[in-house]
């Protein structure tokens, strides 16, 4: 069966001229075009903090959108004759879906209890409904004046890419650090349907008949009472599905330039019994939990401090000053560098008084220096810069899922370990070993890859998993620890291979 193209009608009631009236058409390509891809990025963005492992999201929602995208341009071609009508019912469908994404994937996450099938689904429709736009906005920059169709669709594509140049680079600059996730797609969802509206009902409004005209004018109209509904209740939205995920004893939540910060339960360690102990959890990923952190802390901390000089520290992450207050116990210690890429993060354990309390005001001392910066970039200009080498580096860093792969990769710990002194040692959380034990010896092959010398061992109630590592160079040494606590295969996993920025290994 051969598709027969609609027929070539030029409208001759427009009411502005013809080349007026292709830029009208041209300016609403671009618009959309910008609009759909901030509700592509937007997706990733919220995938990436529900989930997990950027890599992944952002391949699922660019291949299901990619391959929904042709199935739109093939649903598309049945409403060619109706172009008019069929672009204005895709796009308020478009700003409705697209507006409410966000907010979409974070109930499903809050009271499903997952977001992935939701990240499909919403992906998918979103797709189907960008792919049927070409179809029929070619059709109807034709009916305004007929053209070579090379011709009109090298105007479309051009106008639909710059718009997809200006969607992606308004989104990290302008949108999400003025508007946040959920209402910022709630506004692109409000641009979308005004463009799309406009378009349809003044540009081509001779094209539609009075019904017609009368029921796209209303469904425009609650496509945007609901999404500028959606921006005056995103504060009781966040409440509500906070509360799902994290509980009702929610004490603080902090949106940061980089994170979403949740501290739960008591302040001190008398409330916790009715109002729960104190967590703190990092984009919905806890990492610090009361009862355990100073353990944690001390297990991760001191058997590093105990085993040679230790003058000059320094902290990798650690913004929460648990791991610092450790550090501080030792008189010995002169100079303490933290580098924290969430400055969010400090002001909140200095201004809250259940973080205060577990790091007992260590941000405070005088011989702490912050600095603000991502731990690897910090690192590489540490050694470009040949700055005095440290005797002790603590990384103390969320999984690689909340930290990123990076942090944790082969090209990271050299860096480590070419800042640390002749007799320096390194300390590194690796995660429980027991529940993730590919996790904690690809950490542990990665440092030997990094020419360190690395002997993993618990915490005090053999739970954590940690690894204190060593120059190897000239010879590899002792795997043994003050106290001398080791744990079982101290050669590591011969099945594990490092990660590398090329080659992250870590699952989720």
């Amino acid at each position: 069966m051969i598709d027969r193209p609609p027929p070539s009608v030029e409208s001759p009631r427009l009411p502005v001229p013809a080349r007026f009236g292709r830029g009208l058409v041209l300016t609403s390509v671009f618009v959309c075009a910008a609009c759909g891809l901030v509700y592509e990025l937007e997706l990733v963005a919220v995938a990436s903090s529900l989930v997990g492992d950027s890599v992944t999201q952002a391949s699922v929602v660019l291949s299901v959108m990619v391959f929904a995208m042709g199935v739109g341009s093939l649903l598309a071609k049945r409403l060619r004759c109706h172009a008019a009508a069929g672009f204005g019912c895709v796009e308020a469908l478009l700003a409705l879906v697209g507006g409410g994404s966000a907010m979409g994937m974070y109930a499903s996450f809050a009271w499903l209890g997952g977001a992935r099938v939701a990240l499909v689904v919403i992906s998918f429709t979103i797709g189907v409904l960008i792919g049927a736009e070409m179809p029929l906005l070619m059709t109807l920059i034709q009916r305004i004046r007929a053209q070579d169709p090379g011709g009109a669709l090298a105007d479309l594509f051009a106008a639909d890419y710059v718009g997809a140049l200006v969607g992606g680079l308004t989104f990290p600059f302008l949108l999400l650090p003025l508007a946040g996730e959920l209402t910022g797609a709630l506004l692109t969802g409000v641009v979308n349907a005004v463009a799309g509206g406009l378009v349809v009902q003044w540009l081509f409004r001779h094209d539609l008949t009075g019904r017609v005209r009368r029921r796209l004018l209303a469904t425009n109209g609650c496509v945007l009472l609901l999404l500028l509904a959606g921006t005056a209740f995103t504060g009781p939205f966040e409440h509500a599905a906070r509360q799902a995920v994290f509980g009702e004893d929610i004490r603080v939540a902090v949106r940061t330039d980089r994170q979403e910060l949740v501290l739960t339960g008591g302040a001190t360690r008398s409330e916790w019994p009715a109002a729960g102990e104190l967590r703190l959890f990092r984009d919905g990923a806890l990492v610090l939990r009361g009862r355990r952190a100073r353990a944690e802390y001390r297990a991760l901390v001191r058997p590093a401090m105990s085993g040679g000089p230790r003058a000059r520290v320094l902290i990798v992450g650690g913004g929460d000053g648990l791991a610092l207050r450790e550090v501080l116990r030792y008189p010995e210690v002169r100079e303490v560098t933290v580098v924290e890429s969430d400055p969010g993060v400090v002001r909140l354990a200095r201004q809250d008084p259940g973080l205060r309390a577990l790091n007992g005001g260590a941000l405070d001392d005088r011989r702490v220096r912050f600095v603000r910066a991502d731990g690897f970039d910090w690192l590489r200009d540490r050694v470009r810069s040949g700055a005095a080498p440290f005797d002790v580096v603590i990384s103390v860093l969320a999984a690689p899922r909340v930290a990123g792969p990076e942090l944790y990769s082969q090209e990271f710990y050299g860096l480590a370990e070419r800042v640390l002194a002749e007799e320096g040692r390194l300390s590194v959380r690796a995660g429980p070993r027991a529940e993730r034990a590919r996790a904690f010896w690809t950490v542990h092959a990665t440092l030997r890859a990094a020419e360190l010398s690395p002997c993993p061992y618990p915490d005090a109630a053999g739970r954590g998993g940690f690894l204190l590592a060593r120059h190897a160079r000239p010879a590899p040494q002792d795997c043994q620890l003050p106290g001398g606590r080791t744990i079982s295969l101290p050669e590591g996993d011969p099945q594990a291979r490092a990660s590398t920025l090329m080659h992250p290994r870590y699952p989720d």
